[in-house]
């Protein structure tokens, strides 16, 4: 019997059970496909209670929030919910001016954009180069020893590296002390706003390469080697093979990754940006971005609907951005859209 075949000139018999079959949710798949599904469960559970059970937050973006106590006999009794349903007057677009009107809105606007475009284009180069560099290793045992050397920067926090980096590069670091050994003068590189565009990109390519090269040397393991056979039984080299067999397979894993950052190009790395000058003021022009300038607003301000104002023009933003790209994309190339 071929599948998909009409029950109707079957025995009634037969019929019957090929529609209770069909009746049933899934026929069977549920059961065959339980182990992915339960794989699938702490993700799922992850964006429910911290992506969609705070939606009604956003509300806090647009009222004046003021805290308040429910009444003993009110039927909402957590304070926060009360305060922001029952309590908060309404304030419109107000809670969005101090982004646009701020005097450094230029500024924060600027390094948050350029910061996160060269973090996607230097992470790129390196993220591809880390697992191209791996997965040539014949040498497993060696390939996971590189592989977690260079993952393991992705799980210190930023506070100590921020110690590290200040034991190389303060007045009495070790850079500093070398210096004099030989004769040259100390360089106080937390003066100097222009090598901190520098500083930024070598602390997060060291410390996010490793973790982004994962799905690019996944992606490169799942492809056949009989291309790579045959390309080097036609005299193709190592560059060759990359550049007509690996990159242009690369290329959807690539465009599919990259229309999602730029999703959080308006996404500062707080605790980098925060915790590395070490709070010099000289370099404010170097390290404000969005997220630190909401941070000290904050400081000086107690209100809470700002930094949920700006969290929400962040992720419209984005959202809008991750359209467009998509768009362009389906309209180059439908095949590496995400939808």
């Amino acid at each position: 019997m071929e599948v998909g075949v009409s029950v109707a000139g079957l025995a009634p018999p037969v019929a019957r059970r090929i529609k209770k079959a069909r009746r049933k949710w899934g026929a069977g798949d549920i059961k065959r496909h339980l182990a992915y599904m339960l794989m699938l469960l702490p993700g799922i559970s992850f964006l429910l209670v911290f992506s969609y059970l705070p939606l009604p937050g956003i509300l806090l973006a647009f009222k004046n929030y003021k805290l308040a106590k429910p009444p003993r006999d009110f039927w909402l009794t957590n304070n926060y919910l009360y305060s922001l349903f029952y309590k908060s007057p309404w304030a419109g677009l107000k809670n969005f001016e101090f982004i646009f009107s701020s005097a450094e809105f230029p500024i924060f606007m600027r390094n948050t954009l350029c910061y996160n475009l060269l973090f996607m284009v230097v992470g790129l180069f390196f993220a591809i180069t880390i697992a191209i560099g791996i997965n040539e290793l014949r040498q497993r045992l060696a390939a996971k020893f590189y592989h977690t050397v260079l993952f393991m920067p992705y799980f210190l926090s930023w506070i100590i590296v921020t110690y590290l980096l200040y034991a190389f590069i303060s007045s009495t670091g070790i850079i500093n002390n070398f210096l004099v050994s030989v004769g040259q003068n100390k360089i106080d590189l937390y003066a100097k706003v222009n090598a901190w565009p520098f500083i930024f990109v070598i602390a997060q390519i060291w410390r996010y390469a490793g973790n982004g090269s994962i799905i690019y040397l996944a992606t490169i393991t799942g492809f056949s080697q009989e291309l790579y056979e045959a390309a080097a039984i036609d005299g193709a080299g190592k560059w060759k093979q990359f550049k007509f067999i690996t990159f242009p397979q690369l290329v959807p894993t690539i465009v599919l990754l990259q229309i999602l950052a730029i999703g959080r190009i308006l996404n500062g790395d707080f605790d980098m940006f925060y915790a590395l000058p070490n709070g010099s003021g000289m370099l404010r022009n170097a390290y404000l971005v969005i997220d630190v300038y909401v941070y000290n607003t904050l400081r000086n301000a107690t209100n809470m609907s700002l930094p949920a104002a700006a969290a929400f023009f962040q992720s419209v933003v984005g959202f809008f951005l991750v359209l467009i790209t998509n768009g362009i994309v389906r309209k180059v190339q439908p095949d590496m859209a995400m939808f």
